[in-house]
């Protein structure tokens, strides 16, 4: 007797158009990932790890290795806009395409509205009297006509924004690698005081690196991007490949590069390190003129170039989505290659969130923030789980194993921290309602006959 299966409709990416080059692909890969979190985040991580912090971010960026070796090349053998959504409904079933697609989704469009806000303070500071709501309206305005127009004006977008964030902190790694030489004109060289100094190494002992390799892990999300930009670009096989191999070492030097170079020129106690945060700490440290300022332009860039990004991989997700029958089909819709009601809706989400956040603070607001707080390992742990079901390769299953047993690690960490606790159980009851409307969804769907 002939055995049914869920009959799960395939995402043609035929509508979509393909104006994204090579260099768009490479540095959406290599900046991405270098946002607010890196710039401006990473100084509770030091406050709490102390020099560990190196440690932290060495190992979080060895299991985010993992993983995008394993979302490399499932989407090289399969490109996909939804990638590691369609991966999961191909390797799973659509109720997990259906759960890690819409739950990505929601991350990206919230994180597009908080990055918003996140700029737009720094604007009302050099302008004050001026009122947040109406940059970030503005910012939502702009990066929303980018991305009705056609798909090569993100790309542009994006490697000029990257540019100048690789450009940044390449900069910032030769001023402190000369200041700790000690050949920097004016500049003494610390030594490795700061280092053993202040409490040693481990000043925060196992707790603090355990924070510190919390905030290290959140902070590399954003990678995830290219993978889902490669569907759109002129050679999505070789372009992907290229992309995240190429990617993966260089974000590894600028992640535990800056952050070694910091905690070795500041010391990581000081106070400058939180308040102005970590690199115009470090730069104040060098007595470099206009620091502060200069880091608030850095920081300004990185967070339009998050939103900017996060409002491209949310539409398409919900394209891919839709393509393969697990969304409201009015958002599938495509006019000259860009699916132009995603992008919309999209945007409205995110400004929503940006009201909610003035309106209800301490609730709504709050609630949703933590709905979102561990997606990330969500989404890689389905990405392993996939990889497991649908790859095989010389260090399958090995390497795999090695990147759920971290992912599972991390998540008992959570369980821990009273201040992931929440986030973690507020994610998880999110998960879990995505799931039961996935199932449902699979149910729904056509069966046939193999």
């Amino acid at each position: 007797m002939p055995s049914t299966t869920v009959k799960a409709p395939q995402e043609s990416a035929a509508s979509l158009s393909h104006g994204l080059k090579q260099r768009h692909l490479s540095m959406i890969a290599l900046g991405g990932v270098i946002g607010a979190g890196l710039f401006v985040g990473s100084g509770a991580g030091i406050a709490a790890a102390g020099p560990s912090i190196v440690l932290a971010y060495t190992l979080s960026g060895l299991l985010v290795m993992l993983v995008m070796r394993m979302l490399g090349e499932m989407s090289a053998a399969h490109p996909s806009s939804g990638s590691f959504s369609a991966h999961a409904e191909r390797a799973i079933g659509p109720w997990a395409g259906f759960t890690a697609g819409w739950s990505f989704w929601v991350l990206l469009c919230t994180a597009v509205g908080l990055e918003g806000i996140g700029a737009a303070k720094i604007v009302t500071g050099w302008l004050p009297g001026t009122p947040e709501w109406a940059w970030v309206a503005l910012f939502m305005l702009v990066f929303c006509t980018t991305n009705l127009a056609a798909v090569r004006n993100f790309g542009e977008f994006e490697f000029w924004f990257a540019a100048l964030k690789v450009g940044a902190i390449g900069l910032f790694l030769v001023l402190g690698v000369l200041a700790i030489a000690g050949v920097l004109p004016g500049t003494d060289s610390p030594g490795t005081a700061n280092l053993t100094g202040h409490g040693g190494f481990f000043p925060g002992g196992g707790e603090g690196l355990v924070v510190g390799l919390l905030a290290s892990v959140f902070a590399y999300g954003g990678l995830e991007t290219v993978t889902i930009a490669a569907a759109e670009s002129e050679d999505p096989v070789r372009g992907v490949a290229s992309a995240v191999r190429t990617a993966m070492w260089r974000i590894a030097l600028f992640y535990v590069g800056s952050m070694a170079v910091i905690v070795t020129l500041v010391p990581w106690d000081a106070k400058a390190v939180v308040e102005k945060g970590p690199y115009v700490a470090a730069l104040d440290e060098l007595g470099i003129p206009g620091a502060g300022q200069l880091m608030n332009v850095v920081v300004l860039v990185a967070l339009l170039s998050a939103m900017n990004a996060n409002l491209y991989g949310s539409s398409r997700i919900a394209y891919s989505l839709v393509a393969r029958g697990l969304g409201p089909k009015s958002l599938g819709r495509v006019s000259a290659g860009v699916p132009r009601i995603a992008v919309l809706v999209s945007c409205v989400f995110g400004f929503g969130c940006v009201v909610l956040s003035y309106w209800r603070p301490d609730d709504v607001f709050s609630w949703l923030l933590n709905m979102i707080g561990a997606v990330v390992l969500v989404v890689w742990t389905i990405v392993a789980v996939s990889h497991l079901r649908l790859r095989r390769s010389r260090t399958f299953p090995l390497l795999t194993w090695v990147a759920l047993a971290g992912m599972a690690a991390i998540l008992v960490l959570m369980a821990r921290e009273p201040g992931t606790r929440v986030q973690l159980y507020a994610t998880g009851a999110m998960t879990l309602a995505l799931a039961v409307a996935g199932y449902a969804r699979q149910k729904a769907l056509p069966v046939a006959n193999v």
